[in-house]
């Protein structure tokens, strides 16, 4: 089974099972299709805990590309899942669906008037600049 912990911002997303997705850079194993997974804030600290009992079935892993710029005001140029460009209205769909949306993350100092602006204030705080490679690993509930 494979665990994965989210910051302190994403866990009333992530318990009330409106997070859905998570982007991850490639490791050794992430979770599979079909496969159960467990969803922490905290893991490896004396503060974790699960955010959601019945442990979420993953659905679907794919690619991802996200490239970031600090010469923008909404910092992400461009994303691609699977090498399929996202439109720009995507792209704010998806960084919603990913936990920015503006009234979801306001306490956390993210103050853009996007979810593509939140994201891309917290990649580049996270990340930097650059192209990023990785994974998007979705769950739906148990």
């Amino acid at each position: 089974m494979v665990a994965y912990s989210f910051k302190a911002m994403f866990a009333p997303q992530v318990s009330g099972l409106v997070k859905r997705q998570t982007v991850r850079a490639e490791r050794k194993r992430h979770a599979r299709p079909s496969e159960p997974i467990q969803l922490y804030q905290g893991m490896r600290t004396i503060h974790c805990r699960k955010l959601v009992d019945r442990d979420p079935i993953c659905n679907r892993v794919r690619s991802i590309e996200i490239a970031i710029s600090d010469l923008m005001p909404v910092a992400i140029v461009s994303m691609a899942i699977e090498g399929i460009p996202l439109h720009r209205e995507e792209i704010e769909l998806f960084c919603r669906a990913d936990g920015f949306a503006p009234s979801c993350v306001f306490d956390f100092g993210l103050k853009g008037e996007t979810a593509r602006e939140n994201m891309g204030l917290f990649w580049l705080q996270n990340h930097g600049v650059g192209r990023f490679q990785g994974v998007l690993i979705e769950w739906e509930p148990a």
